[in-house]
């Protein structure tokens, strides 16, 4: 959904009988052009029936990390202590936010619960927000503040080697700021949290959230600030040496992997999904229900994108009910898709797309 789309969705919401030409008035458009916004958010299923009848779905609310990425590819081996030559690009991240943008490519209702700095990365978060339909207006500026900003070096292969993180505005996640947006949280169909708050913070929104929770460790160095709230969520999405960290299980052997992922379960998690990297991805429920699939062949451009994407297709699945099954392979689908693009988003996200990568696998 574009920003105007969901401008005129708003207006519709507080007035159902508003005409065309009111709305174009509101505006400052053509009657014409608000028709074809009209027509697209019917096609949408946004609005059905006469008198502008509004469809309420489920929208997934993403409380974590909006950052401004710096990345690095090396043309060649990287030489340690060394000038490399290779291709350097900015780019919008943060692993809440780039959760919420493939989610937004899925078609996905999406608002951000996050805090930006006072300066020109923020205002490239919010004009990114608008082109692609995400929803800020629950997010807080912090006066004189720096956006968070990331900085990563992947090797000539595709694999982050290095990166190096400034996240200190994440300071003002504090649990008064997700007190007063408690209430629009608790209305989401799925919560999705990354670890860049403070453990505080997520402590406080997990153990008074009553929405369902998917939660991203993030790295190994924040994945600890999710221990004392395991018993809280609905689902998991570490990496491999995340779940070791998280569980207490040496990752060795595939037996490893379910003992990790068990442990977990025994920790009150309702889901796990342990990603695996090119060894694919491993799932299994409170129920007894498990699944493992392996990674589908790829030409691999870039592996920073790809847990994003995983966990962004899980959400949506999540969020809609899906069995485990279903929800482990269009994540494990989504992630071999991302990692095909240069970019930490890949523009072609979409279920079409992940169900082609999918299917040619199969073939």
């Amino acid at each position: 959904m574009t920003q105007r789309e969901r401008q005129i969705l708003d207006w519709i919401r507080e007035n159902p009988l508003i005409s065309q030409q009111e709305l174009a008035d509101k505006a400052g458009i053509t009657r014409s052009s608000v028709a074809v916004h009209i027509s697209n958010l019917m096609k949408k299923g946004c609005i059905t029936g006469k008198g502008y009848i509004v469809r309420t779905d489920p929208y997934v609310a993403v409380v974590g990390g909006v950052n401004m990425d710096i990345g690095a590819v090396s043309g060649a081996r990287l030489v340690a202590r060394d000038s490399n030559p290779g291709r350097v690009t900015t780019s919008l991240g943060g692993v809440g936010r780039n959760i919420a943008h493939n989610l937004c490519l899925l078609g996905e209702q999406v608002a951000m619960v996050t805090v930006l700095g006072q300066d020109g990365f923020a205002q490239s978060v919010r004009e990114n927000a608008s082109d692609i339909g995400l929803d800020l207006s629950h997010c807080a500026t912090v006066p004189g503040g720096r956006t968070g900003t990331y900085l990563f070096i992947d090797d000539c292969d595709g694999d982050m080697t290095l990166a190096v993180n400034d996240m200190d505005i994440y300071e003002h996640i504090t649990p008064e700021f997700l007190r007063q947006r408690l209430d629009f949280i608790n209305h989401a169909g799925l919560v999705v949290v990354d670890t860049n708050p403070p453990e505080t913070s997520l402590e406080w929104l997990c153990r008074h959230c009553t929405a369902p929770i998917l939660a991203d460790p993030v790295s190994t160095i924040k994945a600890p600030k999710l221990l004392p709230v395991l018993d809280r969520l609905t689902a998991l999405k570490p990496n491999r040496m995340e779940a070791e960290l998280l569980s207490g299980v040496a990752i060795r052997t595939e037996e490893d992997v379910h003992r990790a992922a068990r442990v977990l379960l025994d920790k009150g998690v309702e889901q796990v999904y342990i990603s695996l990297g090119t060894e694919g991805l491993y799932g299994a429920d409170r129920d007894g229900r498990e699944v493992r699939l392996p990674c589908p062949q790829i030409h691999a451009v870039s592996a920073t994108g790809g847990g994003d994407a995983m966990a962004a297709a899980l959400a949506a699945c999540i969020a809609r009910g899906k069995p485990l099954a279903e929800c482990a392979e269009m994540a494990v689908g989504a992630g071999a898709l991302a990692c095909t693009a240069q970019e930490t988003i890949h523009p072609g996200m979409s279920w079409e797309n992940i169900r082609y990568i999918l299917n040619k696998e199969a073939q």
